[in-house]
């Protein structure tokens, strides 16, 4: 049996969900800011989460992992240092970087402009231990 697509709805014949970053609530800190645009408490039954991150100039986000979740970051704009593990990733804008589950990681923006991102997560319920603070 297949499915055929239909314009405004998904495979479960429900309508399409659309969120704006412009109109998507944010989770201000000292370091920055997310919007999640896409998860399950937005849309239940999601199977993925999607975010737009902002790092403030000389800010970082707490250290941090996932226990049930790989994630993947894109960096949009500005450039960012990114622990993962015991290493550290320079990322400018156009870079991906994979972050493994379990795995601590931290994004620190050394520059003087703000860092702008998405991440994504193979889940509607992404899970964060958090181990130390942020800012620089």
């Amino acid at each position: 049996m297949s499915v055929e697509p239909q314009a405004d709805k998904n495979i479960d014949g429900e309508p399409a969900h659309t969120t704006s970053i412009d109109t998507a609530a944010a989770e201000e800190s000292e370091w920055g800011s997310i919007r999640w645009l896409c998860n399950d408490a937005i849309r239940p039954g999601a199977g993925l989460t999607v975010g737009f991150v902002q790092i403030n100039p000389g800010m970082a986000n707490p250290r941090h992992y996932h226990p049930n979740t790989e994630e993947l970051l894109f960096l949009i704009e500005g450039e960012l240092d990114h622990a993962v593990g015991d290493d550290v990733v320079h990322l400018t804008a156009g870079t991906t970087v994979h972050i493994p589950a379990g795995v601590e990681h931290q994004g620190v923006n050394r520059g003087t402009s703000v860092a702008r991102m998405v991440v994504s997560y193979p889940t509607g319920d992404r899970q964060t231990v958090v181990r130390g603070g942020g800012s620089e």
